[in-house]
């Protein structure tokens, strides 16, 4: 085949999508090398571009390929070819189901038909042919064909469709490699009866690619590092792009390129990329973070194996971050430093070291450590770093004195926490002095010796001389008095002079004292000085107590009992002494000469040295309470003794050697005499317990009776309510007393005359509350029930009578009672109503009603 340069331009190029064929300058189209041919068909695609146009074309070419005949070297008659002969394949293709060569039959077989390729995203027209099928038997008989599988019956439906009669096969709309890359049909050869005239042919179509997609990149955005000062051919990152396209040909084939790079320095190609593999490496030197931090890499990604001139091409971006490494020694800002701290101060920050260091802040490498290399032997400063700042802080750890060292001279050091990089070199100014003054202040006196101890014998007099308790001024440059007090001296045994710290005794110091702790008295002195301010320091005095004898030791116990008779029963007796050893036991018990009874009636047995037995001598003695004297010797140097009296009780005992009840109180010293007198005087005083008891329920009881001291029916406060009736007695029997009564219906009031309206009843209203009345009154009770009660009906509107000037205002017709004006003018008109405001509020009324001598 061979291609015409219609156009007329030379220096077109030609490519095609097989490198089994190439296509020479002048369009022939030639195999590059031996091919065998696995099908009877081969569809190539052939690309043809202009440099100086950018022009592009492209053609879809499809050959066939012929079989040599088998008989005489012949070529057969019909569509047979000659082998590797290449001819254009025409557009009607007949695919029988049989041949037959030269006259002779061949033995009868199905035909395996070649793949039939079509390109995608053809243009039409629609439908397109793609071959002819046709059987040997179609002029016999009439033939129907029809084609089945996915792309025809099933989905995507109707891709394909054949002429039933004439057995042309179409496409029917463009094709997409990328949504489906082949198709299996069957193509079926029925007769009008719908029998079987041939068995079905496998169709293989093949989609032929077309360079329709662009290579997408993974990621829009690829982020990598770097550390700076690294050698060329150090690896970054890699970027990938993909493309859908058959990766087996140049349309799926990527090929990776650097479009630009930002910053361009200190080179504008600082970096290179693999082609085919998208890895970025450093292809120069000279990158440095405190220069260029970041990179900003543009990637290209071209298929066709990055022919720019008809490949598809896209891009993506690649931020190159430049890691810091230590390369930067921190160095100090200036060579020397100062400052100035008081002395015996701790935790003061006395100079601020500052540095510079262009590594990255706040990381491993920029981090600064600070070492005091010389000037503190002892330790007293140290530095630490500030974390935001980097500076270095020069701290008091230890008090420094003034007296000791005014100044200090102190070489310093600094480093970073990482090491640094490989071929740097620590700088000179990484290293620096400071000088740190020492100032004087007033210091407090102090005792060398604190706690102080001495040892003496207690009892000692007063006034004695028992230690000088001096003070030492730490300030020897400073002309200053130091004055001493007592701070503490709880038994107030002691004086320290005022002047010289000597300790004197105020009182005698005694050992066995409670202010005393093991054998230990202590107190607290003060000494302080004259300075600005004054200063102040304590100092404490032990004074160990050696112990003399001067207790003299105390018999125990004070009281025991013992049987009347002889037997088993001893009192064990011991003794108790303040003093401590050797000023104690062993103790010697022995009974007095005087009074001569004391021996003659008891006997004393020593157990050990610090116990002993106290027993009867005789065989009896009289049951009592008897005071045996004791005396009590200890061991001291010399030695103290005491007598001590022990009460012992006698009395018979039972067979155990145990204290009968009758013996014990008779051993208290009572004679039987006493014993019935003591009980006669019991009886007696129980005797008017009983009597007084009963005298007083008996007086409840008559309490109960008679509730009040007065008779009920003489009772002045049921009396008081019963006024409002004044009925007369038997002389007043003949009169009618209902009308001055309330009458028990209404029919009087509404027959009555005009201007008679008040009818005598209870007015509405709360009710007040009465006192309650006790059930056991008292006789001072009564008088306070009577007052509050009548205080209660004064105040009360309901209690009755309701209204006794407003009831009068009826008297009913006809009555003979006559009216108040009438009452009035029989009345004197000298009389004095006065008393009235003594009997309460309603009889006041009256009193200023009658008494003006007004009639009403």
């Amino acid at each position: 085949v061979k291609f015409n340069n219609c156009a007329g331009n030379k220096g077109v190029r030609y490519e095609t999508n097989s490198l089994d064929f190439k296509v020479r300058a002048d369009g022939t189209v030639y195999a590059a090398h031996q091919v065998q041919m696995s099908s009877k068909q081969l569809i190539l695609m052939v690309t043809a571009w202009d440099p100086q146009t950018l022009g592009r074309w492209e053609a879809i070419v499809r050959f066939l390929v012929a079989e040599k005949s088998q008989h005489n070297g012949h070529k057969p008659k019909g569509r047979k070819m000659v082998p590797g002969e290449l001819v254009q394949q025409q557009s009607d293709t007949l695919l029988p189901w049989r041949q037959h060569a030269n006259g002779l039959r061949r033995q009868k077989r199905d035909w395996v038909i070649p793949p039939i390729n079509v390109p995608e995203n053809s243009r039409g027209p629609f439908p397109q042919q793609l071959v002819r099928i046709r059987s040997d038997k179609d002029k016999e008989i009439h033939i129907r064909y029809s084609i089945t599988g996915v792309g025809a019956d099933q989905p995507p439906m109707e891709v394909f469709s054949i002429d039933p009669v004439s057995g042309r096969m179409y496409v029917t709309r463009p094709m997409d490699r990328e949504e489906r890359a082949s198709y299996h049909l069957r193509a079926h050869a029925v007769d009008m009866n719908g029998n079987k005239v041939e068995n079905p042919i496998d169709l293989y179509i093949y989609v032929i690619d077309m360079n329709d997609n662009r290579p997408e990149f993974i990621n829009q955005v690829y982020n990598g590092s770097v550390d700076e000062g690294s050698k060329p051919g150090t690896y970054v990152m890699t970027v990938t792009a993909n493309d859908a396209d058959d990766g087996t040909t140049a349309n799926g084939m990527v090929r990776y390129r650097i479009v630009t790079q930002t910053p361009q320095s200190p080179s504008q190609n600082m970096f290179t990329i693999n082609s085919e593999t998208g890895d970025i490496v450093t292809v120069a030197a000279g990158l440095d973070r405190e220069k260029v931090q970041q990179y900003i890499v543009i990637v290209q990604a071209t298929d066709m194996e990055g022919n720019l001139n008809y490949g598809l091409s896209n891009t993506a971006t690649a931020i190159i971050t430049v890691t810091d490494v230590n390369d930067n020694p921190p160095e100090f800002t200036t060579s020397t430093y100062s400052g100035e701290v008081p002395e015996n101060r701790v935790e003061v920050v006395v100079a601020n070291l500052t540095v510079m260091d262009r590594d990255q802040p706040h990381s491993p490498n920029w981090n600064a450590i600070y070492r005091i290399i010389s000037g503190d032997p002892s330790g007293h400063f140290t530095i630490r770093t500030d974390p935001v700042t980097n500076e270095g802080m020069v701290t008091v750890v230890k008090a420094v004195d003034y007296e000791m060292n005014r100044a200090f001279m102190l070489t310093v050091m600094v480093s970073n926490q990482a090491p640094l990089a490989s071929g740097i070199q620590m700088s000179f100014q990484s290293t620096a002095g400071v000088t740190i003054s020492v100032t004087d202040v007033n210091e407090a006196p102090y005792f060398p010796t604190n706690h102080k101890l001495i040892r003496l014998e207690e009892g000692v007099p007063t006034g004695t001389v028992l230690t000088t308790f001096s003070a030492v001024d730490p300030d020897r440059f400073m002309q200053q008095a130091v004055r001493y007090s007592k701070l503490s001296d709880p038994a107030n045994w002691l004086n320290i002079n005022a002047t010289n710290g000597q300790i004197t005794t105020a009182a005698v110091l005694d050992r066995e004292s409670d202010y005393i702790k093991n054998n230990v008295y202590e107190a607290t002195f003060l000494a302080a000085d004259n300075g600005i301010p004054p200063a102040s320091g304590t100092g404490t005095l032990q004074i160990y107590l050696i112990d003399i004898n001067d207790n003299a030791p105390e018999l125990l116990p004070k009281e025991a009992q013992i049987c009347e008779k002889p037997n088993l029963n001893v009192i064990n007796i011991t003794a108790a002494d303040a003093d401590i050893d050797p000023n104690v036991g062993p103790f010697v018990f022995e009974l007095p000469s005087v009074p001569s009874a004391v021996r003659k009636n008891w006997t004393i047995t020593r157990l050990n040295g610090d116990y002993a037995q106290l027993s009867l001598r005789i065989m009896y003695l009289e049951a009592g309470v008897y005071d045996v004297p004791i005396v009590v010797t200890d061991s001291g140097n010399p030695p103290l003794y005491n007598t001590s009296v022990i009460k012992v009780k006698v009395c018979p005992c039972d067979e155990n050697g145990d204290c009968t009840t009758i013996g014990a109180v008779a051993a208290a010293g009572l004679g039987t005499g006493a014993i019935i007198a003591i009980l006669i005087c019991i009886i007696i005083l129980l005797t008017m317990v009983l009597l007084f008891v009963v005298w007083m329920k008996r007086r409840e009881k008559e309490r109960h009776t008679k509730q009040l001291l007065i008779d009920p029916e003489d009772d002045v406060r049921d009396n008081i309510l019963k006024y409002d009736e004044e009925g007369g007695g038997e002389e007043d029997q003949d009169y009618d007393l209902s009308q001055l009564q309330q009458p028990e219906t209404m029919d009087h009031v509404l027959n009555k005359t005009p201007g008679v309206r008040r009818v005598d009843e209870r007015p509405i209203g709360a009710e007040p509350q009465y006192p309650i009345r006790p059930v056991i009154p008292h006789p001072g009770d009564i008088g306070d029930f009577i007052n509050e009660g009548l205080r209660a009906a004064d105040n009360d509107p309901t209690a009755p009578p309701y209204d006794s000037l407003l009831v009068f205002d009826y008297e009913g017709s006809g009555s003979t009672a006559g009216s108040v004006s009438s009452l009035n003018s029989s009345s004197s008109g000298d009389q004095d109503y006065d008393y009235l405001n003594d009997w309460g509020p309603r009889f006041k009324k009256l009193a200023d009603m009658y008494g003006g001598g007004e009639e009403d």
